[in-house]
């Protein structure tokens, strides 16, 4: 019974991995994934949303220099005296006769038809100015934020992609292992069949060949893992697997920064930010000071519908202060206050970790540089070992463990070898992000 659950299980196994080498494949460069990723993915796409509305939020803020103007067209029917003869006055229709006391304490349902043309004209609110900036001084922030954000999905991106190529390389790996294992499992079993192997022994070549099929099939699951990740990234629904058009191998050296940039964008956006939260303090501060409007209405009056007779205007100016709100306006001003103070520590904890970051990214570059003359020369050694082994073997010199044991320690050295690789390159990639 266990004997086919393991059979099944395998055969699962090796159908799932013909699966994954049949799957359509499209071959791109780390250039083209990070153009789609920038042209369609979501992250991008909500920041630019962000932006607008924070450009929509600095155009509202025109209204502290800008009129409101308000028109209406107003309907009634009274038998109050005052309204009766106000509207009348309104009208320019009143006579000799409306001044008959029965009439005026008595006048009857009387219709009157307003049209008016309201205008305010804000000109001094000096907290409205003051809001005015803060919004504009966020609009900068969003799009310094919009691109740091940027900056970090091409890292991702990089970062990403740099793991496929680890992946397809392992996968080579394992695949040559896998063809070398299933030869010294056919000489086993040659060995075997001639009476020169024992049963144990061949049973350890088995289980060998079904280890390195194990470790392929998750090899080549972690390709999808990380090819689907890359998709979702490009904002892409389909599910084809993305190979690397570049090898796995050390990146060019480049010129890396000694320091980080103090002009870095996610730096600017907070500093700015900062600027934002003094503005609007000082805002709340101006709510303690009067406010200077203009206003002027114009109106027509008539007691029939949409006709037009009688005209008046009023035009003024209005100082208007709030002297007190409670504790509101105090508390506001306390928490304008607050909210700035906190910025600027934000900011403060925010350099100092990503300076932190940059000295451990610089010694994880130079541990990675160290680690890849050391992997490769144990790859090499190995590969010989492993060389040795089996001609002692087909001469009847080795046993099957020790070639079994330099199979997998020539591998496990290739893997860490390509993964060395990555490592370089990702501190590379990493110093590279913090730094600018």
């Amino acid at each position: 019974m266990n004997n086919i659950k393991t059979t099944y299980f395998l055969l699962l196994l090796l159908l799932f991995s013909i699966g994954i080498i049949n799957a359509q494949e499209k071959t791109l460069t780390k250039q083209e994934v990070i153009s789609n990723v920038i042209q369609n993915n979501i992250t991008l796409k909500i920041a630019d949303e962000k932006y607008k509305i924070s450009k929509t939020d600095y155009t509202q803020s025109k209204a502290v220099y800008l009129p409101n103007v308000k028109v209406s067209y107003t309907g009634i029917t009274t038998t109050s005296p005052l309204m009766a003869f106000g509207s009348k006055l309104n009208q320019e229709v009143v006579s000799m006769s409306d001044f008959n006391p029965l009439l005026l304490n008595d006048p009857g349902n009387y219709e009157n038809f307003n049209a008016k043309l309201e205008i305010q004209q804000p000109l001094v609110n000096l907290d409205g100015i003051y809001q005015r900036k803060a919004a504009k001084i966020k609009l900068e922030a969003v799009s310094l934020e919009k691109e740091r954000t940027t900056s970090y999905l091409t890292f991702q991106v990089e970062k990403i992609y740099m793991q496929l190529q680890l992946a397809y390389q392992s996968v080579i790996v394992v695949e040559k292992a896998l063809a070398t294992a299933k030869i010294n499992q056919q000489h086993a079993q040659n060995s075997f069949d001639q009476g020169y192997l024992q049963k144990a022994d061949l049973l350890m070549v088995q289980v060998r060949v079904n280890e390195v099929e194990n470790q392929l099939v998750t090899a080549k699951s972690f390709i999808k893992n990380t090819s689907d990740y890359l998709n979702t990234l490009m904002n892409s629904e389909d599910d084809t697997l993305i190979k690397p058009a570049d090898k796995l191998e050390i990146n060019p050296s480049f010129n890396l920064a000694t320091a980080i940039s103090k002009d870095r964008a996610d730096y600017k956006a907070m500093g700015i930010a900062t600027k934002a939260y003094d503005q609007m303090y000082k805002a709340t501060k101006m709510e303690f000071m009067p406010r200077l409007n203009a206003f002027a209405n114009f109106e027509r009056n008539d007691n029939k519908f949409l006709e037009i007779d009688g005209n008046n205007y009023l035009i003024g100016l209005q100082l208007s202060w709030d002297v007190f709100q409670g504790a509101q306006r105090f508390s506001k001003l306390k928490r304008s206050k607050i909210q700035a103070d906190k910025s600027r520590l934000e900011l403060k904890q925010h350099i100092a970790k990503n300076e932190t970051d940059y000295k451990v990214a610089k010694r994880m570059l130079s541990d990675a540089q160290n680690k890849l003359k050391l992997s490769k020369l144990a790859m090499e050694q190995s590969n010989e070992s492993l060389r040795i082994r089996n001609n002692r073997f087909k001469q009847g010199l080795a046993k099957v463990s020790d070639v079994l044991m330099s199979e997998t320690l020539y591998a496990k050295k290739q893997l860490e070898y390509y993964q060395t690789i990555f490592e370089v390159n990702y501190a590379q990639a990493y110093l590279n992000f913090l730094s600018k």
